[in-house]
């Protein structure tokens, strides 16, 4: 893989800073937030100054029980084609259930158990015979962990990576966060992982509130963070390192400064490891049992973030085929290789559907806890829910907000915006994409006769047809909805 340098997460709102911003390598992309075809003309510059991009995709949820969407995977590899990425990469975490149909709107963290591991690694498998490019995965910030867990963070890693032959994508501030919220050490999960499957690094800002940290986005990134990128340089030289923001940005000097920070760590001192032979800056070195890989597509997610609380965010895609790579270069890992003794299934072996069954049954009791208000399933930790409960809400309520502006302006500002989506929310889990979260917020609002002042209604009576391409239900449609309702 090629050197990256220090990059930026591009985002429309700083579109011009990052176009003056001095020394700038490379930059990355949320790949559901552009559309192939149609790139916005700011990233059309860039590329053509030759600035890399790489696509992040928040939507696929690859820990999740089901096998990837091909549609997804397909448009993330369609996004990856029209930038002429070196790569694309995504997150190890589950984001929706099947049954129920739910959707989280966030990353979510997998259980670190053999089932989940077999699951995660036969999709990741899926994923890489799909993409046209390799793919690198990020590990992702969490407020609560799993009960009954049978690895740890590192353990699960390395098992991944040498199952699979994936590259990793280490968010540094995720570390962070988690020692925080979930008391794991930053220090033992770098030294457990191979770093030499390192694709590139991301740093961002947080909030700690309460004795729980919030993976904002939204603010500057603090000394630990600075820390431990500077910890994990001490071991690895890495090809690329990220400064994530996804909202409340700073000035273009601040960004700048931070920028700085970040490139003043990165460039202090090779690693100990490196000092005899250390590669050159554009030659990073692949894990061994991943000669290539492929790489994917995307759908419409959430806008811009993904912290999950966006920072975690979501949207639509772009394109451009200049120097598409060719799809299934890379020699896969064989079956077999990189298994542990004594702990289960080996590289080729496949999960069972009693498996899936198994972390399916877990993932949907815990999203339905989340997001539709059922009973917290038994060992995870009550307020640690809560505070999740309510994170996600908010995140939804201000997601919906950027997808859809005209809302808060008919329903009288974002106060009361917020009071009537929080009201909805709690006893209408979201099922599908934000866009269509705002137009069932929008219909739910109709059907009740609200909002109360006569000129607002009509107002958003008006928005809601011009979207949904058709009229909100009449009376009597709303009588018998109700009624049905109150039979079930």
């Amino acid at each position: 893989m090629a050197h990256l340098g220090v990059g930026i997460g591009w985002r429309p709102e700083i579109a011009d800073a990052v176009d003056r911003l001095d020394g700038l390598d490379w930059v990355e992309v949320v790949a559901e937030n552009i559309c192939p075809g149609h790139l916005p003309e700011a990233l059309q510059r860039l590329r053509g100054r030759g600035t890399r991009i790489v696509p992040h995709g928040v939507s696929l949820g690859l820990g999740g029980a089901d096998r990837p969407d091909p549609q997804k995977l397909a448009a993330l590899g369609e996004r990856a084609v029209a930038l002429g990425a070196p790569l694309v990469t995504e997150h190890i975490a589950f984001v929706r259930t099947s049954s129920p149909v739910l959707e989280a709107g966030h990353l979510l963290p997998v259980p670190r158990t053999r089932d989940a591991l077999d699951v995660l690694c036969e999709n990741v498998r899926i994923a890489q015979d799909a993409l046209p490019v390799p793919l690198a995965l990020e590990n992702i910030a969490a407020l609560f962990s799993w009960p009954g867990e049978e690895m740890t963070e590192g353990q699960f890693l390395t098992e991944l990576v040498e199952r699979t032959g994936v590259r990793l994508l280490i968010d540094v501030a995720n570390l962070h966060t988690n020692r925080v919220n979930r008391g794991e050490d930053p220090a033992a999960v770098l030294d457990a992982i191979p770093l030499e499957a390192l694709a590139y690094v991301h740093v961002a800002g947080g909030v700690e509130r309460d004795g729980v940290w919030h993976d904002t986005h939204a603010h500057p990134v603090p000394p630990v963070v600075l820390d431990l990128l500077a910890e994990l340089r001490s071991r690895v030289e890495p090809a690329g390192v990220l400064l994530e923001r996804d909202d409340d940005f700073p000035p273009e000097a601040e960004l700048a400064g931070e920028l700085a920070a970040i490139r003043e760590v990165v460039t202090a001192g090779r690693p100990a490891a490196q000092a005899e032979a250390a590669p050159e800056p554009g030659s990073a070195v692949q894990p061994e049992a991943e000669a290539g890989g492929k790489a994917g597509i995307g759908t419409e997610a959430q806008p811009g973030t993904e912290t999950q609380a966006g920072t975690g965010a979501q949207p639509e895609a772009g394109t451009d085929a200049e120097a598409q790579p060719e799809a299934g270069t890379g020699a896969q890992p064989e079956a077999g290789a990189g298994a542990q003794p004594g702990t289960g299934a080996g590289a080729g072996a496949q999960p069972g559907e009693a498996a899936r069954t198994r972390v399916a049954l877990g993932q949907a009791a815990l999203l339905s806890a989340l997001v539709a208000g059922t009973p917290v399933p038994e060992g995870f930790d009550r307020a640690r829910i809560g505070v999740q409960v309510r994170a996600l809400a908010a995140k939804r309520a201000d997601v919906v907000a950027k997808v859809a502006p005209e809302l808060p302006g008919i329903l009288g500002g974002r106060a009361p915006y917020r009071k009537a989506f929080l009201a909805y929310a709690k006893g209408r889990p979201m099922t599908a994409a934000y866009r269509r979260d705002a137009l069932d917020f929008a219909e739910h609002l109709l059907i009740q006769d609200l909002p109360a002042d006569p000129a607002a209604r009509r107002r958003l009576t008006a928005w809601w047809r011009e979207r949904a391409g058709a009229r909100p239900p009449r009376r009597i449609v709303r009588w018998a909805r109700t009624l049905v309702g109150r039979a079930a």
